[in-house]
């Protein structure tokens, strides 16, 4: 995802990968790319699509593209994609606490999938840092939030999708110079028309970039004269993650941000626009949530994403870094905390406040696991409700003779026993 700020609300608006929904763009697979195992959507025959296609062809050899090129392109990868622009048009918006985004973007499986990549890619990981000046457990957060660590890289042809979106007219501007971008990076020799997949929405690779950010900041790292960000071997995408944050402004050993406590009555400026020396803060009764004052890592910002109730952060320059990549807070705050935990960091330590249905994150677990043992399966108990533990409620309900609402609540808390 190596994007420009927000682009991300451009291509995505919210959406969910591996994780169901969280609010700006969710981690690990990312909302966009579809899974590596379900089938490809296929092509359909449409007389308007092939009509623009031969209109943009022009447009296309004029931006540099040759006929060649062209011709293999939508030959190879080309076609209209009706499954795409539904996509387009239908973009679920999940509306996610911070507490909700957290418990899917630095899930337990997240967090040990990431330190066993961390060890397995720790040579490549290295070299990069000592190139770019990026942490390898930054790099590894980002890919973890993007693709789950390459798991979900989407198998939708690029040249196909950002075709459809071109024809079809919304943002049909953008993803023309998406495709044009696209056909360039064929031109260059990077990939095949049939090995350029990604997402619906043309984000590619481990790291998911699209073309636009591709041509500008993707690096071949491994010398073999391609930019290879589509292949297995993940390393080429990792580099050019941290060509781009570092591109981008990053500082070495200054973390994103650090959990603070907050002194009781704080009244205090609040967001991202103000910012004070942490001796400033700390003379205002700021701390850390571990204990102590917090270093000295250049000026900062304090960001309650919850309210007065939740977690706050005292944020930093690299802060800012990571929003170029994505410019959601919640995003932000995820790639972080889940690249602190991957070095042994802790949990967040600040409470939550009850959902809207009054039920705490702990209380939705239970539920959660109470239902599945039922036999009304929830596809896990992270404590987020999403499709899956929606439909069990429903159930659930439907069984017990119940309007089937699908929503959570305390009463049915207790019922479930």
């Amino acid at each position: 995802m190596t994007f420009q700020a927000g682009r991300r609300a451009a291509i995505f608006g919210l959406m969910a990968a591996g994780l169901a929904s969280c609010g700006p763009r969710l981690p690990g697979g990312g909302g966009a790319p579809s899974g590596s195992s379900a089938p490809p959507p296929r092509p359909v025959p449409n007389a308007g699509y092939d009509g623009w296609v031969a209109g943009f062809r022009g447009r296309a050899l004029g931006q540099g593209i040759s006929a060649s090129t062209f011709d293999n392109a939508f030959a190879q990868g080309g076609g209209y994609l009706p499954d795409v622009i539904e996509k387009d048009r239908n973009q679920t918006e999940f509306t996610r606490t911070l507490e909700d985004y957290l418990a899917i973007a630095a899930s337990e499986e997240r967090v040990g999938k990431g330190r066993a990549n961390l060890a397995r890619h720790g040579g490549a990981l290295r070299q990069i840092e000592a190139r770019y000046g990026v942490e390898p457990a930054v790099v590894v957060a980002v890919w973890g939030m993007e693709s789950m660590y390459g798991e979900r890289r989407g198998n939708i042809p690029v040249i196909a999708a950002t075709s459809t979106l071109a024809y079809q007219g919304r943002r049909g501007s953008f993803f023309e110079q998406q495709l044009v971008a696209a056909l360039k990076i064929l031109q260059n020799g990077d990939v095949s028309p049939a090995g350029m997949t990604g997402s619906w929405a043309g984000a590619m690779g481990h790291t998911q970039f699209i073309p636009t950010s591709y041509l500008a900041y993707a690096v071949d790292f491994t010398g073999d004269g391609r930019r290879d960000i589509w292949s297995n071997d993940p390393t080429d995408s990792l580099a050019s993650t941290a060509a781009y944050l570092a591109r981008s402004g990053w500082q070495r050993g200054v973390p994103w941000g650090v959990e603070v406590r907050l002194p009781a009555g704080f009244s205090g400026p609040t967001g991202r626009g103000t910012t004070r020396s942490p001796s400033a803060w700390a003379a205002m009764g700021v701390r850390a949530a571990s204990g102590g004052t917090v270093p000295d890592y250049g000026p900062a910002s304090i960001i309650t994403p919850q309210g007065a109730g939740g977690p706050a952060f005292m944020t930093f320059r690299n802060f800012t870094v990571i929003t170029r990549y994505n410019n959601a807070e919640k995003y932000v705050i995820g790639v972080g905390h889940l690249a602190d935990r991957l070095r042994g960091g802790a949990a967040i330590q600040g409470s939550f406040p009850p959902d809207q249905y009054g039920l705490t994150i702990d209380d939705r677990r239970r539920m959660q696991s109470r239902l599945t043992a039922m036999g009304y399966d929830t596809k896990g108990s992270d404590g987020v409700i999403g499709p899956a533990t929606r439909e069990a409620i429903s159930a659930f309900q439907r069984s017990r003779g119940l309007p089937a609402t699908g929503e959570p609540s305390r009463a049915l808390l207790q019922m479930l026993g």
